[in-house]
């Protein structure tokens, strides 16, 4: 039977351990109660969200646009291009059980759009049904395009990401305790209800991204521009590691007394907390990848977090049970229920899965 390394279980434990206790220490020793941040479910909304506000809306604009611009030129002029005269590259046929998976979205969609009586005892669950049919439909993709999937090529490694999803989202339904940036609106139902309906869709999480991304990471255009990007050897790393982990943790501590300013750590601190304690044991981690020039997994993984959050945001506008966002200062200008800077927080959360993902793996191929 095959154990888990114990350093990469320790990471584990020491990462899961600060995203709980650190939010909770914030708000305990700056007098507020915990009670209302240990409700379950979580229906009470006592955080006050700052209105909108341009000049912020702006910066963070420009921000964004900054860091996304010069890898979306990359992309761009690596894009697959069709020369005259040379035939496009055949592929093979799309297994059937993409075509039922295409059978089951499609079916599943109408559901969830609809409201039909004979369905009102189960209208509320349609999401996990959904995004089953997706995580399929896509590795069917991508089995037709390269003739390899996650689904057929690690079968255990892929079904064991289902249970570890449902664990990874819980997290981030804790953290959004402090910050409050989406609520779930729908029927009511019990704590224990709540729990395992919640757990179900919560669960295809990390499958569905990182179908996406293993399709995404052997297309050629992503390989040829992002595996020879140039080498960066930072200095000091463990003196960097060390800094971000306390910065990651203060922040954390932090997110509860001043949601409206630090809600972005809520994406952000997680992945900076596990990076720096793989750095500090001396564990190669995706940064490690792209200091050394190649990028593909990451942006992948970016990527695919961004297609991934199109349809959960897309597939969620007509849900019976949806989540809604209220985000402090950019709130506006809203694709679906999320406001445009919003689809930001996608790229950063998908280099928490691919790195979750890596650790699964790692702990799998150990004896």
């Amino acid at each position: 039977m095959r154990t888990i390394d114990l350093q990469i279980s320790g990471k584990i434990i020491i990462s899961a351990a600060m995203l709980i206790a650190l939010p909770l220490a914030g708000v305990h020793l700056s007098g507020r109660q915990l009670a209302p941040y240990l409700e379950f479910p979580p229906l009470t909304r006592h955080v006050e969200h700052a209105a909108f506000s341009g000049p912020v809306f702006m910066a963070l604009a420009a921000i964004i646009s900054a860091t996304i611009a010069p890898l979306a030129l990359r992309a761009w002029k690596f894009r697959p291009r069709r020369h005259p005269g040379r035939s496009a590259p055949t592929a093979g046929h799309l297994p059937w059980w993409g075509w039922l998976g295409v059978v089951v979205l499609a079916a599943a969609w109408v559901l969830a759009w609809s409201r039909f009586n004979w369905l009102k005892s189960m209208q509320a669950h349609t999401f996990t049904p959904l995004w089953m049919a997706y995580i399929l439909v896509v590795n069917a993709l991508c089995q037709k395009r390269t003739g390899r999937c996650l689904l057929l090529a690690k079968p255990g490694y892929f079904l064991l990401l289902f249970p570890v999803s449902a664990c990874f989202w819980w997290f981030f339904e804790y953290l959004n305790r402090f910050v409050q940036n989406w609520y779930y609106v729908g029927p009511e139902l019990s704590p224990w209800s709540y729990f395992w309906f919640a757990t179900l869709p919560f669960s295809t999480v990390l499958p569905a991204v990182l179908s996406t991304c293993e399709c995404l990471a052997q297309t050629t255009w992503i390989r040829r521009g992002f595996t020879a990007l140039p080498p960066v050897s930072p200095a000091h790393p463990k003196f960097w590691a060390i800094t971000l982990l306390l910065t990651a943790g203060a922040g954390l501590a932090l997110i509860g007394v001043w949601p409206n300013v630090l809600f972005p750590l809520l994406w952000l601190s997680p992945l900076l907390i596990v990076v720096s304690l793989q750095t500090l044991t001396g564990h190669r981690h995706l940064f490690t990848e792209m200091a050394a020039g190649d990028w593909h997994r990451a942006i992948s993984a970016a990527a695919a977090a961004l297609i991934c959050g199109i349809f959960w945001e897309m597939w969620n506008v007509h849900s019976l049970a949806k989540w809604k966002y209220s985000i402090p200062l950019v709130h506006r200008f809203q694709i679906f229920e999320m406001p445009i800077l919003g689809y930001a927080g996608y790229l950063p959360f998908g280099l928490e899965c691919i790195i979750i993902g890596d650790l699964v793996k790692s702990a799998m191929e150990r004896d």
